[in-house]
């Protein structure tokens, strides 16, 4: 295949970089809004291709991928370190949850509908602004150089090192697809946070269990912390978890996940070339002070596609100004020790209507509901930390060890 032919062939009038949600829903709504030739690059199998994830958000309506979830509850469920529930029904809304490969495999059968879209295969080595559009080289699976050229390139790849920030904290967990002996589970209720763990020194820890059958599960151990841990600490972290606080008995581990979601007040750069874009994580649409980027992502996805039809090229933010303003002094307070983890999520979700809290959490709130969670919060020490957020510079995270 000569480097010519290779151009001519692969030039399509959108690139997707990255085959993860960002790139997946980046393509699908690209095809389906009536933007012709998109390509999305996707990593070939060996250690680049990421292993299968899991991706929760909550929705009220039929959505797009509902074809793809596998499972959605009614009732949210919080637990104080003390053992103390607060369980809530968040009217419409569900908590959904989607797997990679159900999700990718949905996709990929859309795109495979359209003459002028294109799943490749290949490892991407640059990506580059050229006379009209953007180019990204890359090595095919079979081993060939290929170079794919776009009007647009969206770039989904994560980041080599972070922006600098104020404050960067880790969300990093481990989780086990149990299989328990006896029904242990309720599948209408999911637990999002049970503090019922031991906390580490610095930030806080919980446990997360989304129920898909009475004996069946994800329980995942989950911190917030600076330094992720080793796999032997997460391994007995949740053996702990599963037997002396959840007391499931005898259970088989199905299977395992594992993964860390920075958590940054950093600003990301959407536009990294006149025709080359961030798109995803790497475009900052990780919410800093929960780690939820899926709903994000749609959204992001959903308005690129209509611009894109509409002959602009804009990436709008993936969160409002605000909702990032004020995730930054959460995160800082909680970095700074000045709140307690356990203790302001439980009260957040204890004196906050369970719909209106989520809503904020999906950046759907309004200035004046954000005010009434607000004054539901820590006060002194959240105006405390807000005061001095302009003045704290700006500093490179240096890349964390592993900690216990």
């Amino acid at each position: 295949m000569t480097g010519s032919a290779a151009e001519e062939r692969e030039r399509a009038d959108a690139v997707v970089v990255g085959g993860g949600a960002a790139g997946l829903c980046l393509a699908h709504w690209l095809t389906s809004t009536g933007t012709t030739a998109v390509t999305l690059i996707e990593a070939p199998d060996g250690p680049l291709r990421p292993a299968e994830r899991t991706w929760c958000y909550w929705d009220d309506r039929p959505g797009e991928f509902d074809e793809a979830v596998i499972a959605s509850w009614s009732r949210l469920r919080i637990t104080a370190p003390d053992g103390t529930t607060i369980t809530s029904d968040p009217m419409s809304l569900r908590y959904r949850m989607l797997r990679s490969a159900p999700f990718e495999d949905l996709v990929h059968s859309r795109l495979g509908r359209y003459t002028d879209a294109r799943v490749l295969r290949a490892t991407v080595h640059e990506v580059r602004d050229m006379r009209g559009g953007a180019e990204v080289s890359c090595t095919t699976a079979e081993g060939d150089a290929l170079t794919v050229r776009g009007r647009h390139v969206f770039d989904s790849r994560p980041l080599r090192r972070l922006p600098p920030a104020r404050t960067t904290l880790l969300q990093h967990f481990r989780g086990w697809f149990v299989r328990t002996a006896t029904p242990c589970f309720d599948p209408e209720v999911a637990d999002l946070m049970d503090f019922r763990v031991p906390q580490p020194v610095h930030g806080l820890a919980f446990g997360y269990v989304l129920p898909l059958a009475p004996d069946r599960a994800l329980v995942e151990y989950t911190e917030f912390s600076p330094a992720a841990l080793s796999t032997t600490a997460y391994e007995t972290a949740l053996r702990h978890y599963t037997n002396d606080v959840l007391h499931l008995g005898p259970l088989s581990v199905e299977s395992a996940e594992q993964g860390v979601i920075p958590m940054t007040d950093a600003r990301f750069p959407r536009r990294t070339g006149q025709s080359v874009f961030r798109i995803g994580a790497a475009g900052g649409a990780t919410r800093p002070a929960t780690g939820y980027t899926f709903a994000a992502v749609q959204r992001q996805s959903r308005a690129i596609a209509a611009a894109v039809r509409d002959g602009t090229t804009t990436v709008p933010r993936p969160h409002p100004r605000r909702a990032v303003a004020m995730d930054a002094v959460v995160l800082r307070a909680l970095d700074t020790g000045r709140i307690d983890g356990p203790r302001f999520f439980t009260d957040l979700f204890r004196r906050t209507p369970t719909e209106l809290l989520l809503r904020f959490l999906d950046g759907a709130s309004t200035p004046w509901e954000e005010l009434s969670i607000g004054l539901r919060t820590p006060v002194l020490p959240m105006l405390r930390t807000a005061a001095e957020l302009p003045f704290l510079e700006r500093r490179a995270p240096t890349p964390p060890e592993e900690s216990r």
